[in-house]
C-alpha cells in the first residue's frame, strides 16, 4: 500500500519573495513534494497543503488520509490556528509521522511536542554546511553520501533547547566553526517525529539530492506501521484477562 504524504508549506516567501520564486518556481512545499514523488514513485501518494487554505488544509479527513505529515513554516508560525496545531497534536500522538524542516523548529506544533523553547543560534549568510551522518545503519541514512556538503546554507548553530533526542542521526558542520543536531529523531505517543535542518528559503538546498534523498528515507522510517489509535486509560475488572500461574521455581 503507498504511503499517503501530505507536505504542508507556509507559503508565504514562495508568493512575497522574488528570490525564493526564482530559486523554487514551482514553491519549496511544491519542490518537496515533486522530489518525494520522484523518489519513492508508486510506493507514495504525495499531496500539498498550505497555511492560507480553509483550516489550514489540515481539516479532520485530510489528517486521517495521511501517514506522514511533512511541515516547513518560518515567519507565519503565529498565524497557524491553536485549534488545527491541537489536532495535528492528536494525529501525532494516535500514530501520524511528523517531518519538521528547517526553521519548522519555531512551529507551534513542534514545540508542543518537544515542550521546549526550540531556541537555536543562527546566521543567514551564505554558510558552506557539511553534513555527517553519525548513525550510518540507520533507515534515515540509506543511500546518503557520508558526508555530503551544502554550499550555500543559513547556519544553524547550538545550543537547540530541545529535548535528548531518540536517535541522532545527522550532524553539521559550517564555515564558523559551529556544529549543529541537524537530523533527529523522537517518538511521541505512537507517533515517530523526525527534526532536519537542512534547508531554506534563500538558498536552493531543497534541490540538493542528498537532501532529496533523507526527505524521501524519513517517509518510510516515520510512517505508522500498526493501526492508528490514541493512546487511551482503560481499565481491567478482574477475569477480564488471563493471569499467567505463579512461578513456583519447578519445570512447568
Amino acid at each position: 500500500m503507498a504511503t499517503r504524504i501530505l507536505v504542508w508549506g507556509e507559503n508565504h516567501h514562495d508568493v512575497h519573495d522574488a528570490r525564493t520564486r526564482e530559486i523554487y518556481p514551482e514553491t519549496m512545499h511544491g519542490t518537496i513534494a515533486g522530489a518525494l514523488a520522484a523518489q519513492l514513485g508508486a510506493d507514495a501518494r504525495v499531496d500539498t497543503a498550505t497555511l492560507d487554505q480553509p483550516e489550514h488544509g489540515l481539516t479532520e479527513e485530510r489528517l486521517a488520509d495521511t501517514d506522514v505529515l511533512y511541515w516547513w513554516g518560518h515567519v507565519q508560525h503565529h498565524a497557524v490556528d491553536d485549534a488545527i496545531v491541537e489536532r495535528v497534536h492528536r494525529h501525532v500522538l494516535s500514530g501520524m509521522g511528523l517531518v519538521v524542516l528547517h526553521s519548522g523548529h519555531f512551529s507551534k506544533i513542534f514545540i508542543r511536542l518537544m515542550g521546549t523553547t526550540c531556541a537555536l543560534r543562527w546566521r543567514s549568510d551564505r554558510d558552506r554546511e557539511v553534513v555527517w551522518t553519525v548513525d550510518p545503519a540507520h533507515p534515515l541514512a540509506q543511500g546518503v553520501p557520508q558526508p555530503f556538503i551544502i554550499d550555500e546554507q543559513e547556519m544553524y548553530g547550538e545550543f537547540f533547547d530541545v529535548p535528548r533526542p531518540d536517535e541522532l542521526v545527522f550532524v553539521s558542520g559550517f564555515s564558523g566553526g559551529e556544529v549543529f543536531r541537524s537530523g533527529m529523531t523522537y517518538r511521541r505517543g505512537l507517533g515517530r517525529v523526525f527534526y532536519f535542518s537542512p534547508g531554506d528559503q534563500d538558498f536552493p538546498v531543497y534541490h540538493h539530492p542528498a537532501v532529496q534523498r533523507v526527505l524521501a528515507n524519513a517517509a518510510s522510517w516515520a510512517a505508522p506501521d500498526r493501526p492508528r489509535e490514541l493512546p487511551r486509560l482503560a481499565m481491567y475488572l478482574p477475569g477480564e484477562f488471563d493471569v499467567p500461574r505463579e512461578w513456583t521455581g519447578e519445570p512447568q
